[in-house]
C-alpha cells in the first residue's frame, strides 16, 4: 500500500491555517497517486488546545472546520485527527478522535483509549476516552486505527505499564492488515530513539506493517520533532521522516528496509531549540527578538540560535556594560555580533546605576562593599533596559538563563530573567558548552575565549560563578539525579557526590521555585523542564532526609 504521511506543523486555535495546510499537502499527497493520507494527531485545532476546549465559540469553529475538511476530500482517503463532542453522558464532553474521511464524508470515527496524565498532559481533564477497538475495513485491508498514546502500552516493551489495556493487541486480535498511529509526540533528548525502539517492538510482535505519522513544530514550551515513521511486518524501518521540517513522507508497506541512522545528540538539540525559538516568536504574532548580549557564553548561544530560527536581520544584540564589565567581555560581545552579521547597539548602565543609588540613599549605599543588592540593582538595570526596548521595537526579549541557574537560584528576578521566551532554560551548563563546540566545529562563531575563561556574571570585582556554585560539572550531576530522575539525598550521594554540596544544591533547589513560577516559559528538551511538567509547591515544609 502506498502512503503518504503528511508531517506538517500545526498552529493552536488556527483553524483556517491548519485546515488549508492539510487540504494542500493532501491535494500534493494525492498527484503522488497514493491509496492512503495520514495527518497528525488533533491537526485542525493544534496539540494541545488545553483550555481553549472550555470555550463553545473555540468548539464550533471546530465543528465548521471538521465538516470543511470531509467536504475537501476525495476518493483517496485521508486518515486524521480531530477534536469531536462526547454525545453520551455522564462522561466529559470531548473526545480526541481520529476520523477516516472519504468523498465527503467520516466513514469511520474512533476515539483515543489511553489519556496520559503525567508530565505535559493533561488529556483527562478534557476528554472520555474511547472503550472500543475496532478496525476499518477499505479496499480489501482491515486497518486499525490508534492515536498517540494507544500505542504507548507494549507489555513486551514496558517493563511497568500505566494503563490495564492494550488497543494494539486488541486490534491485532482482530486481525488488522496495517496498523496505523497519529500522533502528536512532543519531543525531549533520546525521544526519538525510545519512540523509534518502542514502535519496532510492537510492529515486530504483532507482525503487521505500522506506520506512524508525528507532527512538528514548536507549540509554547513544548516542539515537536515529526520523525514520522514506516515499519514493515518484520519490524524492519522501511521509511522515517526529516528531524524537525515539514515533510509530505509517501512510502510503501512493501518498500525496501532503510538505515535507522540518526543525526548526532547536538544537531537534534540546536535543532529543536531554533524550531522551538522560530514558532514561538511567528506563532504569537511577532518576527524580531532582543538579546541582552554580555561576552558570555550563553548569550553567545542564545543568538546563533535566534540567528539560526529567524535570520540576522531579525535579531538585535543590546550590550549593556557596567563597571565590572570587562574589556575582554565587550569585545567577545562585539566580535559575535560581527561574525552572525546583527545589529547590535552599546547601551552603558553607569548613570543609571548610579541614579538609582542616589535615590535608594537611605537604604543602599555602595561604600559598604559589594553586596546581592548592588549586584541585583545592575541585573534589572538591564532588564528595564531591554524591555523598554522591546515595547518601542515590538521585538520579543529572549532570555539566556540556563537551566543550571534556573535550578540554583544565580539568576535574577526582574533582571536577567526578564523577557518572552527562555531558550535555554532546559539546557544544563555543561550542555552549553557541548553545544558552543559543535556549533564551532568547522570555523570559529561562538568566539573561544566565551567558551574558555571562567563563567562570571560580572557584577562585582573578580567574580566567578564558583564563588557562590560548586563546578558546573558536579551541579549538573546532581541536577540530573535529583530533578530529572528523582532521587534521594542518600542516592546521590552513593553515586559519587559529597553530602555537604548535595543538601546545598537541594536545598537551593527546593527555596527557587518562586523565582522559577516568575520566568519567562522555557523550551522543553528533557524529560523534565522546570514547567507545566514539574508542579511543585511554593510555600512548603518538607525537608529532604
Amino acid at each position: 500500500m502506498k502512503i503518504a504521511c503528511l508531517q506538517l506543523n500545526a498552529t493552536v486555535g488556527d483553524f483556517e491555517g491548519n485546515l488549508q495546510k492539510v487540504r494542500e499537502a493532501y491535494q500534493k499527497a494525492v498527484l503522488k497517486e497514493v491509496d492512503l493520507v495520514l495527518a497528525p494527531e488533533l491537526f485542525l485545532t493544534g496539540y494541545p488546545p488545553r483550555d481553549l476546549l472550555v470555550h463553545e465559540d473555540f468548539l464550533r469553529a471546530n465543528d465548521v472546520t471538521n465538516a470543511k475538511l470531509a467536504s475537501w476530500v476525495g476518493e483517496v482517503p485521508l486518515i486524521c485527527g480531530i477534536l469531536t463532542r462526547n454525545e453520551t453522558r455522564p462522561g466529559k464532553p470531548l473526545r480526541n478522535s481520529g476520523a477516516f474521511f472519504q468523498e465527503g464524508e467520516i466513514r469511520h470515527l474512533i476515539h483515543k483509549c489511553l489519556l496520559p496524565t503525567y508530565d505535559v498532559f493533561d488529556e483527562d481533564r478534557y476528554f472520555e476516552p474511547g472503550t472500543a477497538c475496532i478496525p476499518f475495513e477499505w479496499n480489501g485491508k482491515k486497518i486499525g486505527i490508534t492515536i498517540c498514546e494507544d500505542i504507548w502500552n507494549d507489555a513486551d516493551f514496558w517493563r511497568e505499564r500505566l494503563y490495564q489495556v492494550d488497543p494494539v493487541r486488541e486490534l491485532a486480535g482482530k486481525g488488522i492488515d496495517l496498523l496505523v498511529n497519529i500522533s502528536a509526540s512532543p519531543w525531549t533528548q533520546n525521544k526519538e530513539m525510545l519512540r523509534y525502539a518502542m514502535l519496532q517492538k510492537v510492529a515486530e510482535t504483532e507482525k503487521l506493517p505500522l506506520v506512524q505519522v508525528n507532527v512538528v513544530g514548536g507549540n509554547d514550551e513544548l516542539i515537536f520533532d515529526g520523525h514520522s515513521m514506516a515499519f514493515n511486518s518484520k519490524g524492519r524501518l522501511i521509511a522515517r521522516g526529516r528531524s524537525f521540517e515539514e515533510q509530505i513522507l509517501v512510502l510503501d508497506t512493501e518498500g525496501e528496509e532503510c538505515d535507522p541512522a540518526w543525526p548526532c545528540e547536538e544537531e537534534l538539540l540546536f535543532s529543536a531549540l531554533s524550531l522551538g525559538t522560530r514558532d514561538y516568536v511567528r506563532k504569537c504574532g511577532f518576527g524580531k527578538v532582543a538579546i541582552g548580549l554580555s561576552g558570555g557564553i550563553d548569550s553567545a548561544l542564545t543568538t546563533v540560535i535566534a540567528v539560526e530560527a529567524l535570520g540576522p536581520d531579525n535579531v538585535l544584540g543590546v550590550l549593556m556594560p557596567g563597571r565590572y564589565s570587562s574589556q575582554g567581555s565587550i569585545t567577545d560581545a562585539e566580535a559575535l555580533a560581527k561574525i552572525l552579521e546583527i545589529e547590535w547597539k552599546t547601551l552603558r548602565i553607569d548613570d543609571s546605576y548610579q541614579a538609582l543609588l542616589k535615590q535608594l540613599g537611605p537604604f543602599v549605599q555602595e561604600s559598604d562593599g559589594p553586596d546581592l543588592t548592588l549586584e541585583n540593582l545592575q541585573a534589572r538595570i538591564r532588564g528595564v533596559t531591554l524591555m523598554a526596548i522591546s515595547n518601542k521595537t515590538g521585538r520579543l526579549v529572549l532570555t539566556t538563563g540556563n537551566k543550571s541557574e534556573l535550578a540554583s537560584g544565580y539568576c535574577t528576578l526582574y533582571g536577567d530573567m526578564c523577557g518572552s521566551l527562555g531558550v535555554l532554560s532546559d539546557v544544563s551548563k555543561t550542555q552549553v558548552y557541548q553545544l558552543a563546540r559543535w556549533i564551532n566545529r568547522h570555523q570559529e562563531i561562538i568566539p573561544r575565549s566565551s567558551i574558555e575563561k571562567a563563567p562570571s556574571a560580572e557584577l562585582r570585582p573578580h567574580q566567578t560563578d564558583q564563588d557562590s556554585l560548586p563546578p558546573y560539572e558536579i551541579l549538573d550531576g546532581i541536577l540530573d539525579l535529583y530533578v530529572l530522575k528523582g532521587r534521594t539525598v542518600s542516592q546521590i550521594m552513593a553515586a559519587g557526590f559529597e553530602e555537604n554540596v548535595v543538601r546545598d544544591l537541594i536545598k537551593k533547589f527546593d527555596q527557587n521555585e518562586y523565582k522559577r513560577r516568575q520566568a519567562a516559559p522555557g523550551l522543553k528538551v528533557t524529560t523534565k523542564a522546570f514547567g507545566i511538567g514539574r508542579r511543585m509547591p511554593i510555600a512548603q515544609g518538607f525537608r529532604h532526609p
